[in-house]
């Protein structure tokens, strides 16, 4: 049974190219700089994008989430990156999308991985693939909250009708007690007419279902924080969006 304090939030939108992983790894730094938050991420994605940025080699690890999800043994945990730990992935994940077909209750996989866990952990973050097959589905049925991370276009705003519905159907069957924790608006850029047109959108049409917290502004300062393999407040403390991404974090902390 999940305590309050106990805290799941998956990251998930169909769409890529969203900032979800970025997100994923930067709030999980914040999260855990806010004393005594515990913190563990969780790489759903094959791509394995989020064990990269962390600063391990997805080749090179010899048991990650794949063993958990399908062989059903206890989560494989690197500790103390960042201050943070990780269930690390690499491409064996992909697999699991075939493996899981015939498998009884598949959706429960991760929930039930997650489990014994939930003591050692104030949050746990989900990143979750770019897509709406089974690793997703097994995140959302193990998340307490999902937060959506949408680009400020207007291609990737036209899309969160079929998000929504996913999560809706989700709720009414394999996780009522979903909670949407929020919108994040990303890669906005102000001085253009089009996003700012989106981002106003996004908040006069989302805002009735959940916060939508201050926009993520595009910067080069992400990818370059990325490849050197550290959050970004750890690259560039006195960047603008650190304080955006602590703000998020600080009203993370209020969810119940």
């Amino acid at each position: 049974m999940t305590t309050p304090m106990s805290r799941i939030i998956a990251l998930f939108n169909q769409s890529g190219g969203v900032s979800k992983t970025t997100l994923t790894m930067n709030l999980g730094y914040h999260l855990a700089l806010r004393h005594p938050n515990r913190v563990l991420l969780v790489d759903m994605d094959p791509q394995a994008s989020l064990t990269t940025f962390m600063g391990l080699d997805p080749v090179e690890l010899e048991t990650t989430v794949y063993d958990a999800v399908v062989g059903e043994q206890p989560l494989a945990i690197q500790g103390k990156i960042h201050g943070l730990d990780i269930a690390p992935s690499n491409i064996n994940l992909s697999a699991a999308e075939l493996e899981l077909v015939a498998s009884m209750m598949r959706e429960m996989r991760l929930k039930n991985a997650l489990a014994p866990l939930l003591p050692n952990y104030d949050f746990i973050l989900i990143d979750c693939p770019p897509s709406l097959g089974i690793l997703s589905i097994v995140s959302l049925v193990a998340a307490t909250h999902v937060l959506v991370p949408i680009q400020t276009q207007f291609k990737a705003f036209q899309g969160t009708d079929l998000l929504l519905r996913t999560i809706a159907g989700l709720r009414k069957a394999a996780n009522r007690n979903l909670a949407i924790a929020g919108f994040i608006p990303t890669m906005y850029d102000g001085r253009t007419a089009q996003e700012t047109r989106t981002f106003k959108a996004i908040t006069e049409q989302l805002s009735p279902l959940a916060k939508v917290y201050d926009p993520i502004p595009r910067t080069i300062a992400f990818p370059d924080a990325s490849e050197a393999r550290v959050p970004l407040a750890k690259a560039n403390s006195k960047h603008p969006a650190v304080a955006v991404l602590n703000k998020i974090a600080k009203s993370l902390e209020s969810l119940k």
